[in-house]
């Protein structure tokens, strides 16, 4: 009689995410201020998994003081010296400007202090589109990754700054080889009504997705949260679509929703959050101090899995 065969763990979302990045080149990352232990092993730890290939900007005698105090190797590593973080931030965006790397990674100062250098207009990293950020949720219990866009970066965005924000979120779901997204426009009811501003966006974003406006998914709203995640309840409500229930992509009426959710699925659901911003030119990966790091990881891998596959597309239109 054969020995029956130990069954293989089934990869977490993240998992196959940083599994799918590994198999691509390890992209030139610029790491603005890596000067804690948390930023600066969060690089490192993503060098080794083969996600990046880091450049640290920052004072050279702080980062080489930080890893001798928490134990990283910090040989063959490439160091451009500054003398503060602000300094940093501007460098590392003009490292990018000088096509020195692919990705951009924030280190230990504040998201203000670089995100100022990103959107600079003369020096900056601004492409036509707007810049928005993007939460990779792993939600336990859940099927499917989930997108939250924006909870980070614009605060009370209008609907052409929607159109971005929508547009990003897909152009980085699809590129990253999940397929064709199903994208709920989140508001408080499903039905629309001028005494609730973000459903008449909703539905306008959902006319705009029917003009070609915004390609590449399938949109739906507006959806309340429950009707945009459960199917019963979508059912219940007699919401007949594509989206409705099973929603992938949950696009959030201003900042303050949208992170007030991401931070209910994170500290309730016990959700890990990954995060990248979009729109400028080269994806940014912006994490936060509470990061673990397999959250670390993952941001990293999305960003490094996005440059990636931009790359090889780019030069298959060449």
């Amino acid at each position: 009689m054969s020995e029956a065969s130990t069954p293989t763990p089934e990869l977490s979302k993240y998992d196959r995410l940083i599994a799918a990045a590994r198999d691509e080149t390890p992209a030139v990352t610029i790491v603005a201020h890596p000067c804690d232990e948390t930023s600066l092993r969060g690089a490192l730890e993503a060098s080794h998994m083969g996600l990046i290939a880091p450049v640290l900007v920052g004072p050279e005698a702080k980062i080489r003081s930080v890893a001798a105090e928490h134990g990283l190797d910090l040989a063959g590593r490439e160091i451009v010296d500054v003398p503060h973080s602000h300094a940093a931030a501007a460098k590392a965006v003009a490292m990018i400007r000088e096509g020195c790397g692919e990705l951009l990674m924030k280190g230990s100062l504040h998201t203000d202090e670089l995100m100022k250098e990103v959107a600079a207009s003369a020096t900056g990293l601004r492409t036509d589109r707007r810049i928005s950020h993007v939460f990779i949720m792993d939600v336990p219990g859940h099927a499917e990754t989930l997108f939250i866009t924006d909870a980070a970066i614009n605060i009370f965005p209008d609907l052409e700054a929607k159109r971005d924000i929508v547009q990003n979120a897909i152009d980085l779901w699809v590129t990253i080889g999940l397929g064709q997204p199903r994208v709920a426009i989140l508001s408080a009811v499903e039905t629309v009504t001028t005494k609730i501003p973000s459903t008449i966006e909703a539905a306008a974003l959902c006319k705009m997705a029917e003009r070609g406006q915004i390609t590449g998914g399938l949109l739906d709203g507006p959806l309340a949260f429950d009707n945009a995640i459960d199917p019963e309840a979508a059912r219940i409500k007699g919401i007949v679509s594509p989206v409705a229930g099973r929603g992938q992509i949950l696009v959030v009426p201003d900042l303050e929703a949208g992170n007030m959710l991401a931070k209910n699925l994170t500290f309730l659901s016990h959700a890990d959050a990954a995060g990248i911003v979009l729109g400028a030119r080269v994806p940014i990966v912006l994490t936060s101090r509470a990061d673990t790091v397999r959250t670390r990881l993952a941001s990293c891998a999305v960003a490094a899995l996005y440059a990636a596959r931009r790359r090889v597309a780019q030069v298959a239109a060449v």
